[in-house]
């Protein structure tokens, strides 16, 4: 019975390390496209103010 424990911990920490890869990856996603957004919106303002 042993035997199954250390497979037991294993899966566990492989999942734990599978939540938090998620995670991360959806906070630098979330936090990319707000960056692109802020950026866009930038562009579209200096347009607006810009000299013609």
């Amino acid at each position: 019975m042993t035997d199954n424990r250390p497979e037991e911990v294993t899966a566990v920490e492989q999942e734990s390390w599978k939540e938090k890869g998620v995670a991360l990856r959806a906070f630098f996603y979330i936090f990319g496209t707000h960056l692109f957004a802020g950026f866009v919106w930038l562009l579209f303002y200096l347009g607006q103010h810009a000299q013609k």
